[in-house]
């Protein structure tokens, strides 16, 4: 069985050829971060109009480079949800249109499951029901427990940022730019490990009888910020904490290792001119 697969859900047009399941005949995906760089985020509506420009392109490169055309399409599948909402109804309408157009069979499929079962794609296991998936993305970090391929229940999840938000966020509060994630990841490729000292934050225990956290909204800001008398001091590169204690008290200090600052003691920062900025302590709405 040869399924068309398309997905919409945020800022990514992708579509796929997929046999039984399981073998991947092509795949496509177009990237919209030179869009949406210079607002340091997704911009709803640049998104979806983004889709309605590529996705007619994007369904005709994957036919291509899995060597068919529609007559050897036997169904199409297209993300439902969750995700942004005019970026949803760009892919289901779309695929909606070819359904009624080709006489295929139409699938809607919640595109988390598809994070789960994405890792059982080309080759031979099987997945080992039941199993405990950990499931990390962009704006979702969840613990599902799959019983089927139609049978799963989350057990715990974030309550307030999804890893991938905590990285767009941090960037963002950091100067950094869009996508905040590659940003990190290329200055933690060069970062200074063996200058941490002390110990880490214990990890909060969940808030009740579920297995949901809070935990990384509240590490985004130690890891962004450090409080010295009422303003937030940003350095605006890579990221080392310290810790020490006073009469009983830690506080956090951070200093920028490629930026032109670097930790000189547990509370001095040696660094050139211009690698330190001041902001207001509060870092704003739909941060904390």
């Amino acid at each position: 069985m040869i399924i068309l697969g398309i997905e919409t859900s945020c800022d990514d047009t992708a579509t796929a050829l997929v046999r039984d399941g399981r073998d991947v005949l092509s795949s496509v995906s177009t990237n919209q971060d030179a869009f949406h760089a210079k607002y340091g985020g997704i911009v709803p509506e640049i998104a979806s109009r983004q889709h309605v420009a590529l996705l007619s392109a994007a369904v005709d490169d994957a036919l291509g480079r899995a060597g068919m055309t529609f007559a050897d399409v036997d169904a199409i599948g297209v993300t439902r949800g969750p995700g942004l909402i005019g970026s949803l109804v760009v892919g289901v309408a779309s695929a909606k249109a070819l359904a009624f157009a080709l006489d295929k069979p139409l699938y809607a499929v919640n595109h988390l499951h598809g994070h789960i079962f994405a890792a059982f794609l080309d080759g031979d296991e099987e997945p080992p029901y039941p199993f405990l998936a950990l499931l990390v993305s962009g704006g979702h970090s969840q613990l599902v427990d799959v019983r089927s391929a139609t049978e799963m229940r989350v057990i715990g999840r974030t309550r307030d940022d999804a890893a991938g938000e905590a990285f767009d966020k941090g960037a963002r509060m950091l100067g950094l730019g869009y996508p905040g994630g590659a940003a990190l990841e290329r200055l933690a490729a060069g970062g200074a490990a063996h200058q941490w000292s002390g110990q880490a934050d214990q990890r909060p225990e969940p808030p009740g009888p579920d297995l949901d956290t809070q935990a990384v909204g509240h590490h985004l800001l130690d890891v962004v910020r450090l409080v010295e008398d009422d303003h937030l001091v940003v350095y605006p590169h890579a990221v080392i904490l310290a810790r020490t204690r006073t009469g009983g008290s830690s506080r956090r200090l951070r200093a920028a290792a490629s930026g032109g600052c670097r930790a000189t003691a547990p509370r001095a920062l040696s660094c050139r001119s211009g690698a330190v900025r001041r902001m207001p302590r509060d870092p704003g709405p739909g941060v904390r």
